[in-house]
């Protein structure tokens, strides 16, 4: 890591991103943030705490909705300085990454409001299939997509409620948005997922999902994706 800058371990994938794109190097971070040429400390929701303790870092990156308290606790007792993030909108971006930026001295430019008037269509974005999941609110990919004008359906039974086909197509949805992660959704699910909506399109999953130094990029890339934006 560069010289005078903190050890930092991240448990995030959208920090484990960012943080690299600013030129900092974390000391570790988990399987699931795609960065094979750093060291792994297990997964999100199952970080090998002592292995994380054992590499003195100056600060570990958390976030409510990534990983586990339990997680978060034992490294708390354990005498390590823990950032827990919770990121459940574009705003929210801005507030986390301000604060971790002071803590790497890194320089974050604030994205700041994104908002796009009306929300004039409806989305249906899965999630998850067997059971069929959806992405709801408030999260941050219901709120990148409320800046390009899209409500995600059902949009008022929690972050992530469990929903059908038939019930989607009910709501009549103008698109259904399939990202590749965390289920990965391909081109031979179309046929099934065209049961809810007329149009389907395959989106990037990290562009849904991975907050950060991603988030203005991800918009312009799913706004032409959708047609929105761009």
């Amino acid at each position: 890591m560069t010289t005078g800058r903190p050890r930092v371990v991240s448990l995030v994938p959208s920090v484990t991103e960012t943080l690299l794109a600013w030129g900092v190097r974390p000391a570790a971070c988990t399987r699931f943030c795609e960065q094979p040429g750093l060291p792994h400390v297990g997964g999100t929701k199952n970080p090998d705490v002592a292995a994380i303790v054992a590499l003195a870092p100056d600060l570990v990156v958390m976030d409510e909705e990534e990983n586990r308290r339990e997680d978060h606790d034992a490294l708390v007792a354990a005498g390590v300085t823990v950032q827990a993030t919770a990121v459940r909108s574009v705003a929210d971006v801005d507030r986390a990454l301000t604060e971790l930026a002071g803590r790497v001295g890194a320089h974050w430019a604030p994205i700041g409001s994104l908002a796009a008037g009306p929300l004039d269509h409806r989305a249906f974005v899965p999630i998850w299939r067997r059971p069929w999941m959806a992405l709801g609110g408030p999260t941050y990919g219901q709120s990148l997509l409320a800046s390009l004008g899209w409500e995600t359906i059902p949009g008022d039974r929690g972050p992530y409620p469990e929903v059908t086909l038939s019930e989607v197509a009910v709501l009549s949805p103008d698109a259904v948005l399939a990202p590749d992660e965390p289920y990965r959704f391909g081109p031979r699910h179309v046929p099934e997922l065209s049961v809810a909506a007329p149009a389907v399109h395959l989106v990037d999953g990290k562009d849904l999902f991975w907050w950060g130094v991603r988030t203005p990029g991800a918009r312009v890339r799913l706004g032409r994706v959708i047609g929105r934006f761009g």
